[in-house]
């Protein structure tokens, strides 16, 4: 999952580190001074935040389902739960549904215990082979 990440900029430029655990699949957000949004807080930029949600979803869908190009995203809803500290971020998804063409897939991205998520994903991903580019 390295080198799908490092296949994209904003990933790059976020950048984001991955870890297999088992079958889980984890994205690391390390903390950088250009993803804080607000200085005065400070908190990190929601974009950001976002990103890494998205990006932890489309890596997720990637390994499970290898012979398939790079998912697409269909729509994405992203919940801020609390503001991100300027700490580094983990992110996990999961698929909770796929079919033979979307995939139904849950995200979530927290800093230090796990059962306090600084933000939620839901999205859908469109699945396509890559013989049918």
């Amino acid at each position: 999952m390295t080198d799908l990440l490092d296949t994209l900029p904003y990933a790059r430029f976020l950048g984001l580190q991955s870890r297999l655990t088992g079958d889980d699949l984890i994205v690391v957000m390390p903390f950088a001074d250009h993803l804080v949004g607000n200085p005065m807080l400070p908190a990190l930029h929601g974009g950001s935040t976002a990103a890494l949600l998205e990006m932890t979803a489309v890596a997720q869908v990637a390994l499970r389902y290898p012979r398939l190009q790079l998912p697409r995203p269909i729509n994405v809803t992203v919940a801020y739960l609390r503001s991100g500290r300027p700490v580094d971020v983990q992110a996990r998804a999961r698929i909770n549904k796929a079919g033979r063409r979307v995939a139904h897939v849950l995200a979530e991205a927290w800093q230090g215990d796990e059962s306090q998520p600084i933000a939620s994903l839901t999205a859908h991903f469109l699945l396509d082979e890559e013989d049918n580019l």
